[in-house]
């Protein structure tokens, strides 16, 4: 049945794409502005016509349309909701970059036919989840180590190697293919700059890490060749196919993702034994770029680093027990405890019922016996309250100055707010506080599951993990 679906579809494509050529042979544009002097609109297709003649020189074309344009600026119109403008006035430039910046992001289509490719990274992403990668990567690359290290991998990669291939092109006189030579030449200083890895395509015999130069290659001429398409979902029918170039484009892309993976996870492994000054181990060792597994081990140290400030300066020994006073001084494990319950609220919902018509302060109606329902859960997770990074676990937003600072209820109602504030929210803290320090200055503490796996949700009148909590539980030596 997939089958027989797939292969009619193809055959609709098929018949659609031969329709629409004979279609652009005789089809006659509109009269109005545009086909005097920019893309001509045709009925129904808009510029798909002269976009299918014209499209093996994109560039060209469209710099002699744009050229006669009063303003060198025109619509370009073309099937599956392609309505835009394209553009070579500077003002216009100015205004979309500069001046109303925020009213021109790159925009859903953009981002999800790079996606396959570029993911979420900084060149294919917005609003809050951009800024937060360009904050990081700006204060990386206005250090000026890494300007120094950058440089000396230049000139180094200039003396040894791209110097000594044109000496001898120039004594030999063989033909020497400039552009691949340079792209090789890039690739290496790129590859030694981000990872501090050299794949020498360059020089020597480098076949794994040519094919990971050859596959990114593939990978983004593929993936920008999405654009260009004149239909703009066939890419999507040819990848859940695995036809043509959406088959070679996941190939590729599994190449460049396997070659990057790699680095990552053995450079996190190498993350205490070394110190390099490539973009990659900068980015590790800023504990607000590392992966989940560093930031917990990280959490761990900055708990038990507290529990040991306690106990010196109570002149206490591990096994004892804390007082009252001395748990209410553990500002960081109270923080870590806030914020566990913030991401996974121990009550997840909880409803009202409404007496009578109401009016909320948003402008929303509700009307007697209503149910009306806030869920916990989900604001712990709403960045117009948490901030960019609401998903993220992170103790410290809880810390000003070193001291553990309140947040509303109304904006944390884990214990409720307001009249039915639960009354034993203190001694509940203390008691978790408690346990806490106790389990965690004797124990480490392994959970035993794959890695990414989340735990499935039981829902009840509380939040419980179906399966429990496999860990795994090694003494410490003290």
């Amino acid at each position: 049945m997939e089958f027989t679906f797939s292969l009619q579809t193809l055959l609709l494509v098929a018949i659609f794409s031969l329709l629409l050529y004979i279609f652009s042979l005789y089809a006659k544009p509109k009269k109005n502005d545009s086909a005097t002097h920019g893309f001509r609109i045709y009925p129904l297709v808009g510029t798909l016509p002269d976009f299918l003649r014209h499209r093996h020189r994109f560039l060209d074309w469209s710099t002699e349309i744009l050229s006669r344009c009063p303003t060198n600026t025109s619509v370009f119109r073309r099937p599956g909701k392609v309505h835009g403008v394209i553009t070579a006035n500077p003002q216009i430039v100015e205004h979309m970059l500069k001046s109303n910046f925020d009213n021109y992001p790159k925009g859903t289509r953009f981002r999800t036919l790079l996606q396959d490719f570029l993911g979420t990274g900084i060149f294919n992403s917005d609003a809050g989840v951009w800024k937060t990668q360009r904050k990081s990567a700006s204060h990386e690359f206005n250090t000026k180590s890494l300007r120094n290290f950058a440089m000396d991998n230049v000139a180094l990669e200039l003396r040894s190697r791209l110097i000594p291939i044109l000496e001898t092109a120039a004594v030999t006189e063989k033909k020497l293919d400039l552009q691949d030579t340079l792209e090789r030449f890039a690739f290496d200083n790129v590859c030694k700059v981000a990872f501090n890895v050299d794949p020498n395509c360059l020089g020597g015999d480098a076949a794994a890490a040519g094919g990971f130069m050859a596959a990114f290659e593939e990978a983004a001429t593929l993936s920008s060749g999405r654009f260009m398409y004149a239909l703009p979902n066939l890419y999507i029918i040819k990848k859940i196919l695995n036809l043509g170039s959406e088959k070679n484009l996941q190939k590729s892309i599994a190449i460049v993702h396997e070659f990057a993976d790699d680095i990552i996870q053995t450079r996190i492994q190498e993350k205490t034994e070394r110190k390099d000054e490539d973009l990659l181990s900068r980015f590790i060792q800023n504990p607000k770029n590392n992966p989940p597994p560093i930031s917990q081990r990280h959490l761990e140290q900055k708990i038990l680093q507290e529990l040991e400030f306690t106990r010196k300066k109570n002149d206490k020994s591990i096994g004892e027990s804390y007082t009252f006073d001395e748990l209410r001084e553990m500002h960081y494990l109270h923080a870590s405890i806030s914020e566990a319950m913030r991401l996974y609220p121990p009550v997840p919902i909880d409803t009202k019922a409404c007496e009578k018509d109401d009016t909320l302060p948003d402008g929303t109606f509700i009307g007697k016996d209503w149910f009306i329902t806030y869920h916990t859960y989900a604001m712990g997770r709403m960045e117009s309250i948490w901030g960019e990074d609401c998903c993220e676990y992170k103790p410290e937003r809880w810390i000003q100055n070193g001291v553990y600072r309140q947040e509303s209820p109304f904006k944390y109602p884990v214990f409720h707010a307001g009249p039915r504030m639960c009354l034993g929210k203190e001694m509940a803290y203390i008691q978790m506080k408690l346990i806490a320090a106790s389990v965690l200055e004797r124990f480490s503490v392994e959970v035993l599951m794959e890695k990414d796996e989340c735990p499935e949700y039981l829902l009840s009148l509380t939040l419980r993990m179906k399966g429990g909590l496999p860990v795994r539980v090694k003494e410490r030596i003290v």
